[in-house]
Order: C-alpha cells, then sequence, then structure tokens
C-alpha cells in the first residue's frame, strides 16, 4: 500500500537517502529542506510523487503553515519524519549565546514544533506515526558536544511525555537513535573559536580526535535507513531504535551503569520519603 511521508532535512544525509528510497518503492513524500534545488534530480524523476517545501525549521510559523499544506495537499500523511538538525563541537564556554540559541531552536524547539503542528492533523485522520531521529547522543554524553546533547536529551524527554498524551489518539512515536555515520554530519558540525585552557582536557582530546581523523566511523546510512523505514512499517512501533553497534555498545554501557548506581542508593532514596 502507498504511504504518505513528510520529512524534514532532506537534502542530505539519512533525510535525503530516505527520500530516494521511499520515491523508489513507490511512496510519496513531501520533504523540506532550506535550500529548494537540493532534490531537483528527484523532482525531475519522480515528479508528483515528491512535494518540496522550503523550510528553516527555527521559524515556527513556517512549521505550521508548511505541516498544515503538506497535510491540505496530501489529504493524508501516515508518517512524519523529523530530522532536520546539526551539532554544536565545543566546550560550553567556548560556545556563543548566539551560537547556543541557533542549537536549541534547531533541534530542539525546531522539533518540539513540528510534533506540535503535525498532532491536530494526525489526530484528525484518526492517528499516525512520528518519527524523531534522535541520536546515540540522546542517551549518552561525549566532551564537546554538551549543546548538541541538551538538545537531543531534552527532545527524547519530551517525546517520552508526548507519546503517552496522544497514544489514545493512534499516534505513535519512536526515537531513532543512530551512532556515527558515514554521512556528511561531522562536515556540517558548527565549531566555535577554542580555548587554549580546554586543550588538555577530555574536550580538548575528542578535539584533537576529530580533527585527525581517530574516530572509526562505520555506520552505514543506506543500512540505518532502511532500519528506520522498516520500522515504519511494522504494525507497532518501537519506542526506540537504536542504529549502530557502536551506538548499541554505548548506550547499553551508559544504562547499565545508570541502573547500578540507582540500585546502589535505593535505601537513601526510600529514606527520604516522610513518615507519616
Amino acid at each position: 500500500m502507498t504511504k504518505t511521508w513528510l520529512i524534514t532535512g532532506t537534502s542530505s544525509g539519512l533525510g535525503r537517502i530516505m527520500t530516494e528510497k521511499l520515491l523508489a518503492r513507490g511512496d510519496r513524500v513531501v520533504a523540506t529542506l532550506r535550500k529548494h534545488a537540493a532534490l531537483d534530480d528527484l523532482k525531475a524523476e519522480y515528479g508528483d510523487a515528491l512535494s518540496i517545501a522550503t523550510l528553516d525549521v527555527t521559524d515556527t510559523p513556517a512549521i505550521h503553515r508548511v505541516v498544515t499544506d503538506a497535510f491540505n495537499i496530501s489529504g493524508r500523511i501516515d508518517t512524519v519524519v523529523s530530522n532536520a538538525g546539526y551539532g554544536l563541537f565545543g566546550a560550553a564556554e567556548e560556545a556563543s549565546s548566539d551560537q547556543i540559541r541557533t542549537q536549541i531552536d534547531t533541534n530542539l524547539i525546531g522539533s518540539i514544533e513540528l510534533i506540535r503542528a503535525a498532532l491536530p492533523h494526525l489526530r484528525a485522520q484518526g492517528g499516525g506515526r512520528i518519527l524523531q531521529v534522535s541520536s546515540e547522543g540522546g542517551q549518552i554524553a561525549y566532551p564537546n558536544f554538551s549543546l548538541y546533547h541538551a538538545t537531543k536529551w531534552g527532545i527524547e524527554g519530551f517525546v517520552e511525555s508526548v507519546s503517552q498524551e496522544v497514544a489514545p489518539f493512534g499516534i505513535a512515536f519512536t526515537l531513532v537513535e543512530p551512532g556515527p555515520a558515514q554521512t556528511e554530519f561531522g562536515g556540517g558540525l558548527v565549531a566555535p573559536v577554542p580555548m587554549a585552557v580546554y586543550d588538555n582536557t577530555p574536550a580538548g582530546d575528542v578535539r584533537r580526535a576529530f580533527a585527525g581523523g581517530a574516530f572509526e566511523i562505520k555506520g552505514d546510512p543506506i543500512k540505518m535507513v532502511d532500519a528506520i523505514i522498516a520500522s515504519a512499517d511494522q504494525a507497532a512501533a518501537p519506542k526506540r531504535l537504536t542504529l549502530g553497534a557502536g551506538a548499541y555498545a554505548s548506550i547499553r554501557k551508559a544504562l547499565t551503569e545508570r541502573l547500578a548506581e540507582l540500585e546502589m542508593q535505593e535505601d537513601i532514596a526510600i529514606s527520604a520519603d516522610s513518615d507519616a
């Protein structure tokens, strides 16, 4: 059965690959991006199966307008994919206030507003699915990515809550948590001017590792997109979809350590309750 998808951030990376694959299998896609011409080749090949809208997700009124237009034009959208985002790469003290605001406006507020814009339309049509592209960085954290992690941990908390609010309306969520992948993400990192005081710290270590190519990036974006599409085709949506062996190992380690630390504090936690 042909499905209709709304996908943000489709000019490159996972969003572009997903758009290509969905069109190739016969689905319809409403694709948003900041540079309209980036999908001209797909528009020429697939015609009316692809609708393109220019959208900067830091523009909240534009989000609501584009989403409304997408549902009006399509009649029904089965799956909304919130994919637009980028990384701010630097120690928290190094980032400017403007850089911090733009990171939060794009990754967190932009994603929240996209979801909020889609909800009334999904309710009206009797349900649907929202895929929120997060990251392994929504469950773990590395030095030098503090502001990026703030947005990913933030959107995961938002989805955890809103998914419970709208489940009675047949709206299901999946948080997609890919590890490092062979995409243009690294090239799109925004890096503040580094401070020498951080050279001999974990932040400096990560900075040098990136500059020297020491990080092995094994994630295959094509396989990741295949897994994302397959999860959306399932009758029951997984709450989280972890992608990549490194992401699986890192998240498992972090959760195991967190649970062990929590269990060590059981007596302290219980003792803080009122005796009344």
